[in-house]
């Protein structure tokens, strides 16, 4: 095998085949240069159990916005949705007074990237597209997602950068492999939205989740294949690409200090998932 295989842990078996300590196997790949997380970052069994619980909460919340969501309700209408479903359920919404944020979720509409304040003048359109980021507490443990909506009957350049989003988000996923990297990952989701026309922001991106709101790794979607931090079982982080029409570039709204448009004025898409790198794969917690 070679040693640039994804499977590679250092014993030169397959993985599924491999029984040397997993603190054995990180140390064998640090001892080759690569970057490998640290001991913290990998979830226990209990977490995760714990992780988990949110996960499910956070599904939970977003089907029920997706049950609601329709042309002419406010985005902050949509920010009730989420409080209510959240706090019944015993959760807290995570975004709600985070570094100062005032609401409960993202709602992020046609030229916006990402981090949209919901606001009760803000009614979805015919046409719109709309990404919900959802974001949950549950007993101290963190989860996130979020999803791209289409209100009513959209253009086709609208119609096909979501699909191409999806796309890049699944071709990423399937790139994510036990003792392979971040960078697979992320050439995988670059390099199927340039061959579409489209860039990825490159300043924003994903991250590790689950015992905090963001914890390390950044997770980039434009670093080469084979790039960035090993993927070692027990790691939990988000796949997240915003896909822009045009450029990559962005401004952040002045007023708010929260709200990231497209430099350009073009549409913007992201997708999200939660993931948890396995012994076999990844199983994604929450999309």
């Amino acid at each position: 095998m070679e040693r640039n295989d994804p499977c590679w842990c250092g014993s030169g078996k397959k993985y599924k085949k491999c029984h040397m300590p997993i603190e054995e196997k990180m140390q064998l790949h640090a001892d080759r240069g690569e970057i490998v997380p640290s001991r913290k970052l990998l979830k226990t069994p209990f977490q995760i159990e714990k992780i988990k619980a949110s996960a499910e909460l956070n599904t939970k919340v977003l089907d029920a916005v997706a049950e609601q969501i329709h042309a002419g309700m406010s985005t902050e209408d949509i920010d009730k949705i989420v409080y209510d479903v959240t706090t019944k359920n015993g959760g807290i919404p995570a975004p709600l007074n985070y570094e100062g944020f005032p609401k409960s979720v993202c709602t992020s509409i046609n030229n916006e990237i990402c981090h949209g304040i919901p606001d009760k003048n803000i009614i979805l359109q015919e046409g719109d597209i709309i990404n919900v980021d959802v974001s949950t507490i549950l007993n101290g443990y963190f989860s996130d997602a979020s999803r791209m909506f289409k209100i009513g009957q959209v253009s086709e350049r609208a119609e096909r950068l979501v699909k191409v989003t999806e796309e890049c988000l699944e071709l990423g996923l399937a790139a994510a492999k036990p003792w392979g990297h971040l960078g697979d990952i992320a050439d995988a989701i670059n390099t199927h939205a340039q061959e579409n026309g489209y860039s990825v922001v490159e300043e924003i991106g994903g991250h590790g989740i689950g015992l905090e709101f963001h914890e390390d790794p950044f997770v980039s979607f434009v670093t080469p294949k084979g790039s960035e931090m090993l993927l070692v079982p027990g790691m939990m982080f988000t796949i997240e690409p915003m896909i822009n029409e045009g450029s990559p570039d962005f401004f952040v709204d002045e007023d708010n200090g929260w709200t990231v448009y497209t430099i350009d004025d073009g549409l913007s898409a992201q997708i999200e998932y939660m993931v948890l790198v396995t012994e076999d794969g990844v199983e994604v917690l929450t999309k």
